[in-house]
């Protein structure tokens, strides 16, 4: 009986280890599987992040409203801001800046990922609310096709600055904008990493 007790002790610890070893692979199999994953969208460039509310502590973003500034400036030959002041002063002064400026990734359906003050008062929205919207969403859905089209127009030439259109605010505002520049942003290697527009004119409709 003790031998046939023992064996029985030592087949339930061997199963026992067997079943747990079989969990902690089934475990591992899928953290590889959304790992891999993770990093396909973000060599990609695929995969949203949301930036903080630009401030003080972490420099009004200066690194992405570099992007920004120094994309502008490549493709239209002008400055946005001027490229005298210190970067993280660059970057306070297009966040607070009196015209629109607003900004989306790459990928199938690019989510907002910037908005400085001017923008986020036009579209009556907040930081978070706003860089969590896929920016096809800020057009209506008769809009959307030009909208498109115009995207394409941008990829193909690097900017335009002469774009009309109709937007709506996240309380169903809709408004007109005129003479719109819309660019391509490109990183020190000229890798794609979105668009963002700026404009000074626009109107309630």
């Amino acid at each position: 009986m003790s031998t046939f007790f023992a064996v029985g002790i030592v087949l339930n610890v061997v199963l026992t280890g067997l079943a747990l070893y079989w969990l902690w692979h089934q475990r591992m199999s899928k953290t590889d599987r959304n790992d891999s994953r993770k990093i396909e969208n973000i060599s990609g460039k695929n995969m949203h992040v949301p930036l903080p509310v630009p401030d003080k502590r972490n420099d009004f973003l200066s690194d992405h409203a570099c992007l920004l500034i120094s994309s502008y400036r490549y493709w239209t030959g002008s400055d946005l801001i001027d490229s005298a002041q210190p970067a993280e002063e660059q970057a306070r002064a297009l966040y607070e800046a009196p015209f629109v400026v607003a900004s989306h990734g790459t990928g199938d359906d690019p989510v907002f990922n910037y908005a400085n003050r001017s923008a986020l008062a036009l579209f009556e929205t907040g930081w978070t609310e706003f860089t969590s919207m896929p920016s096809r969403l800020s057009a209506e859905p008769v809009e959307r096709e030009e909208r498109a089209r115009l995207l394409n127009r941008v990829n193909r030439e690097g900017f335009i600055d002469d774009y009309n259109g109709v937007r709506i605010t996240s309380t169903g505002r809709r408004f007109h904008i005129r003479r719109a520049t819309v660019w391509n942003i490109i990183d020190a290697n000229k890798a794609p990493c979105g668009q963002a527009v700026m404009f000074r004119e626009w109107e309630y409709l």
